[in-house]
This record gives C-alpha cells, sequence and structure tokens, in this order.
C-alpha cells in the first residue's frame, strides 16, 4: 500500500484528502496551516483540512513555519512514499522535496505554466478568462516550476465567481489526481518539463487589487468583483467611507456621464458608470460597519439619501 504524506489547508484541499482514504492510500499524516482567528469576533478556527482530518481519524501537524520545525523533521521521519500538496500555503523545503521515494506532487488549480503563485482561481476570473484547470505536477525549489504530469481543462462562466469556481476546480482536481496516481506509481506517468518563457504569476491578492478603479471598462470592474468574491470582496468609498460591492451585472451606460458616477438608482440597484462608456449594476453591498446586503435594502435605509450624480470612488 503506497504510503502519502497530505498536505492542504482550504475547502479547495479537503475533498482531495477524503479522495486518497476512499481510494486506499496509507495517509500516514495530514499537515496544515495554524487554527487562525475568523471574523468580527476573532474566533479560533480550524482549517477545512484539519476538520476533515480529524473526522478521518489522521493524526494532524500544524507548523506556523514548515522549514527548520520539528513537524518537518517528523514528517522526513515517517519516510512516507509520496507527499501530495493541495493549497497548502508554504514552500516546502529542498529536504522534503527529496525525501519521498515518489517525489512530491502538487495539486495546482490552473493550467501551468499559466497563473503560478498563490491566487491562480481568483485571477482568473478577474482577468475574465473563460477557460481555466488543474495540474498535476512535480513540486520543484522554484515556485510551480516543476514539471507537468497531467492537466484538465474547466470552463469560466460569464458570471462565475471565484467561490463557485474554487468548487468546480476541487472537483476537477480530485478527479484528476484520483485518475494520475496508479500511473505515478507505477512509474509509467508522463513527466513534461513546463515552458518557463509562458509562465504568468498570480500572487496572493493585495489590498490595492481590492480598490474599484473607476476609469477601467466597466466590464474589468464586474470581473474585479467576480472575482474578488466571496473573499476578499473588492470596494471603493462613497462619502467618504469604505463600501464593498458584493454583486454587479454588466449594464449600458449614460452618454456624458463620468466614471464613478451614479447614472441610476431605479430597478433594486445602484448603475455605476465605468470608464468605457458602458456601466455596471450594483446588487448587493456592504456599507463600512454593516452587514452584507441587496441594493435594493440599501436604498431603502442607509442609502436613502444617494441621488444621481454622485460620485463612487
Amino acid at each position: 500500500m503506497t504510503s502519502i504524506v497530505f498536505m492542504g489547508t482550504p475547502d479547495f484541499s479537503a475533498p482531495v484528502l477524503r479522495m486518497l482514504r476512499e481510494e486506499g492510500y496509507d495517509v500516514l499524516a495530514v499537515v496544515t496551516q495554524p487554527d487562525r482567528p475568523v471574523g468580527r469576533k476573532k474566533i479560533l478556527t480550524p482549517p477545512p483540512v484539519k476538520e476533515a482530518a480529524l473526522e478521518l481519524g489522521l493524526p494532524v501537524l500544524q507548523p506556523e513555519k514548515l522549514k527548520g520545525s520539528p513537524e518537518l523533521e517528523k514528517i522526513i521521519s515517517l519516510k512516507p512514499d509520496l507527499v501530495v500538496t493541495a493549497a497548502y500555503g508554504q514552500i516546502l523545503p529542498k529536504d522534503l522535496l527529496d525525501a519521498p521515494v515518489l517525489g512530491c506532487l502538487n495539486v495546482h488549480a490552473s493550467l501551468l505554466p499559466e497563473y503560478r503563485g498563490g491566487a491562480p482561481i481568483h485571477q482568473a476570473v478577474i482577468d475574465g478568462r473563460t477557460e481555466t484547470g488543474v495540474t498535476i505536477m512535480y513540486m520543484a525549489e522554484k515556485l510551480d516550476a516543476g514539471d507537468i504530469i497531467s492537466q484538465v481543462r474547466v470552463p469560466i462562466g460569464g458570471n462565475e465567481d471565484t467561490g463557485e469556481l474554487f468548487g468546480k476546480l476541487s472537483e476537477a482536481g480530485t478527479a484528476l489526481l484520483k485518475e494520475t496516481l496508479p500511473a505515478v506509481i507505477a512509474g509509467t506517468n508522463d513527466r513534461i518539463p513546463q515552458d518557463h518563457s509562458k509562465a504568468t504569476f498570480a500572487g496572493n491578492i493585495t489590498r490595492e487589487q481590492e480598490k474599484i478603479d473607476w476609469n477601467r471598462p466597466a466590464a474589468a470592474i464586474h470581473n474585479q468583483i467576480r472575482g474578488l468574491r466571496p473573499w476578499p470582496g473588492a470596494f471603493t468609498e462613497y462619502e467618504g467611507k469604505t463600501m464593498k460591492v458584493w454583486r454587479s451585472e454588466p449594464a449600458a451606460g449614460r452618454e456624458g456621464a463620468a466614471p464613478g458616477e451614479v447614472i441610476s438608482i431605479k430597478g433594486g440597484a445602484v448603475t455605476v458608470q465605468g470608464g468605457d462608456g458602458a456601466a455596471i449594476r450594483i446588487t448587493e453591498l456592504q456599507p463600512s460597519g454593516k452587514k452584507r446586503m441587496d441594493a435594493a435594502g440599501f436604498l431603502n435605509g442607509a442609502g436613502a439619501s444617494m441621488a444621481e450624480g454622485d460620485l463612487f470612488g
């Protein structure tokens, strides 16, 4: 029976772990990020992979930093045949990369060499892509630069958000790994070097990427909003306060309106001009210090004073 150490953290990773157990692999340990404070009340919350591991009765390791940690020594001492990672969140030290006899595999949510880095799903949606995918790859010292074993393509819907795409890619990645592992274990798998000249990068989302620039085309703003939903959320400013914009749809603009100008507050939505003459209808938002709400509720309450001609940003 092939022995595996699994490393992953978010919801994307948990189905991969469950599949490994269902397929009868010997999962020696599960490595995940430490519990973190979540929400306004900062409640210490375990990552989804830890919850799945405990349900499966598997030992869990949670090093704050893997390199140089006792947990790293523990993983190597287990002598797994294979290490499998899926959105773990830390770079693996060379000592670990070299330890398993079958190597270290990663389930990466893009069609490498596109979108190397920590936020490939967000970035694909933000960029307005109509297709992405999952790559099973050998891990290397350089970020997401290892040889490709297998890939699967996944379409992106025009109004699909990052959360929805996470679910689709998790399902596709789990199925692809299940299909790929027997060949890896038998030593009959493909091993295709990446064309590094075609590499693009999708680093972790920054605060600057969350801020809406109303001078950009309306379609790009719409893609930004859905690309940052359900986390961390796009934001703008209105009357000197931060306002998150959670849901939008493309709309016709108004000739002569300025970028960021409110051109309509009808139909239970706030329609705002973009920088290219088109607009977006905001249908869900979150004023500073308040909960998420639909735009109709906002206009009937805290936003009752909003008027056409007001400016966002």
